[in-house]
């Protein structure tokens, strides 16, 4: 008989997380569909970049806007032609239209935003707003 070993008892979340390990186990596979495009968002003092993936999908299919602080970027997966009398063997990819909001660290405009899309992968690069970029600030001698 298999009784699974519970580390650290007195705390109840790595209790509940070592239950669900247990549970993922014995599961048949999840049904959950991944939440698309993937994106990354790292912030450096300049701008905001953000990577999105969006394989085999043409530029002009996409619309990137930005209001306050929130990206959205949507657009559609057009389904792949298939010949008459052809049938999947297997269709693993989502197709039709899609939506992401982003938000983002601060209020941005639309005029501070650069997109290019190279193999894929979309880099949209958003603009730090000068009242919003991190000031040194000079110690004066006394």
């Amino acid at each position: 008989m298999f009784y699974p070993t519970y580390a650290r008892r007195s705390d109840p979340f790595a209790l509940m997380r070592s239950m669900l390990r247990d549970v993922d186990r014995v599961t048949p596979t999840r049904t959950a569909q991944p939440v698309f495009p993937a994106v990354n968002v790292w912030q450096g003092d300049e701008a905001v970049a953000v990577t999105a993936e969006l394989p085999g999908i043409d530029p002009s299919d996409i619309d990137i806007s930005v209001k306050d602080n929130v990206l959205t970027i949507s657009g559609e997966r057009k389904a792949p032609e298939v010949p008459e009398g052809a049938r999947w063997h297997r269709n693993e990819r989502s197709y039709g239209r899609f939506s992401r909001a982003v938000r983002l660290p601060y209020a941005a405009s639309d005029d501070s935003v650069e997109a290019r899309m190279t193999n894929g992968v979309l880099r949209i690069v958003i603009g730090r707003p000068e009242e919003d970029k991190p000031k040194k600030i000079e110690i004066k001698a006394a």
